[in-house]
């Protein structure tokens, strides 16, 4: 049990109350909007009582090496040093772009941008414009940004709007299909093939649960896109870098048309690209697709990405990783299965769910709310043991995280667990913020 001392935290909280919609930045972290930290440094973080975690966020992803990397955190106050922003180029944007495209080997032409959800929008503007076409092929359960076009309910098996004052009229052009079921994808195709510019995934399914793509789904998705003149991007914000250098392009050996990127490719630092074919990012050059931003290739995001490029390519930690986040998983089955408590930890070792439900149960789509409610009881359940998780329930391992950090999960999440199971598995656990 960690301390409950609340006094800095629970002003914090009031104070954030006061001038932030719910206390918060991201409509992400409002079912922990309770929770603040003060320090972080490898896999560990601090909250402003002393009490220490085990952090399986991440920052929803982006640490892939581990809070307050030295050498990207010195090349990034170094490369500032000497301007941050120019209204024009930079040598270092272009090294970031070079090391991008040489990391990735099938794209050949990169931009740098800010955020995922932006990347998405320029890469489904590239698409309709190659293509003469406006509709975009998605699959149930998969995220791809906070826009108009493209926020669907996690849940929703038909399109629908994911937000009030959401324009569902920017959700016309969206088809939906089941993810992992190539036979209704090819229906689907067949149905509208002459009318889609894009078909856009995440390679690896990770906001809605970690669930790979089964043998010969994307080769087949891949081949219909190709019969039909389709452009297929892949959502790599996550995973790109992530499950390995190249993400999952690399690891499944499919090549997309485009592709998006973020996260684990900075070291924490805010940036993003987009990457693709030369004759499709071509549109960009002659000015017909517009792709814009003030901060877009700033100093600061290229240095953070070369250092962080250079540290993946240099100094590689996927096996060590994978080794970590194979062995924690057992760690936690086996932990589950000792107490009874029925947990279905599942998915890839870098970025796997945790959940509490049988295996039986979990599925790509349906019964979201139910599993959103437990996942948020289970949160709080790790939470108060010293556990840092997303609220979602996926859990991200970096390559900060060593013997110590293994020893002290599973002690945690014995705690956890058992209060789990006490709560009757359903039930909100408490928390020792108001």
């Amino acid at each position: 049990m960690l301390s409950s001392t609340k006094s800095w935290s629970s002003d914090l909280r009031q104070r954030a109350l006061d001038c932030l919609p719910g206390g918060v930045n991201s409509n992400v972290r409002l079912e922990c909007s309770q929770q603040f930290f003060v320090r972080a440094s490898g896999a560990r973080m601090w909250d402003p009582e002393g009490n220490e975690y085990v952090d399986y966020a991440l920052g929803q992803g982006p640490m892939l090496l581990g809070h307050g990397n030295a050498a990207i955190n010195d090349a990034v106050a170094s490369a500032c040093a000497d301007g941050m922003v120019f209204s024009a180029q930079h040598p270092l944007e272009v090294e970031a772009a070079e090391r991008i495209l040489g990391a990735l080997g099938w794209a050949e032409r990169v931009r740098i941008g800010l955020t995922g959800s932006e990347a998405v929008q320029a890469t489904l503007r590239i698409a309709r414009a190659a293509t003469s076409r406006e509709k975009i092929v998605r699959f149930v359960g998969h995220y791809h940004g906070w826009m108009d076009n493209v926020l669907l309910p996690l849940n929703a098996s038909e399109v629908t709007s994911g937000s009030a004052g959401q324009l569902t009229s920017a959700l016309e052009g969206t088809l939906l299909t089941r993810w992992n079921d190539l036979p209704s994808f090819e229906a689907l195709l067949e149905a509208h093939g002459h009318e889609i510019a894009a078909v856009l995934m995440e390679p690896v399914m990770l906001n809605s649960g970690s669930f790979e793509p089964v043998p010969g789904f994307l080769q087949g998705v891949r081949r219909a896109c190709d019969e039909r003149g389709i452009v297929l991007v892949f959502d790599e914000v996550i995973t790109g870098f992530r499950v390995a250098l190249g993400g999952a392009a690399e690891r499944y050996g499919i090549v997309p048309d485009l592709a998006t990127y973020g996260k684990a490719m900075a070291g924490g630092w805010p940036v993003a690209a987009f990457a693709g074919r030369a004759d499709l990012m071509g549109l960009l050059s002659d000015g017909r697709v517009n792709h814009s931003g003030t901060f877009n290739g700033s100093v600061m995001a290229s240095a953070a990405v070369v250092a962080t490029l250079a540290i993946l390519k240099d100094e590689p930690p996927y096996e060590t990783i994978t080794a970590y986040g194979s062995r924690l998983m057992q760690g936690l089955t086996a932990l589950a299965d000792g107490l009874g408590v029925p947990l279905r930890v599942a998915g890839l070792p870098m970025a796997f769910t945790v959940s509490l439900e049988p295996a039986a149960a979990a599925a790509a789509s349906g019964g979201a709310q139910s599993r959103a409610a437990r996942a948020i009881a289970l949160h709080r359940a790790f939470a108060e043991a010293g556990i840092w998780t997303t609220t979602r329930g996926l859990w991200f391992v970096s390559a900060a995280h060593g013997e110590p950090e293994y020893r002290a999960t599973l002690e945690r999440a014995e705690r956890a667990l058992a209060a789990a199971r006490e709560a009757g598995r359903t039930e909100p656990m408490p928390t020792r913020l108001p």
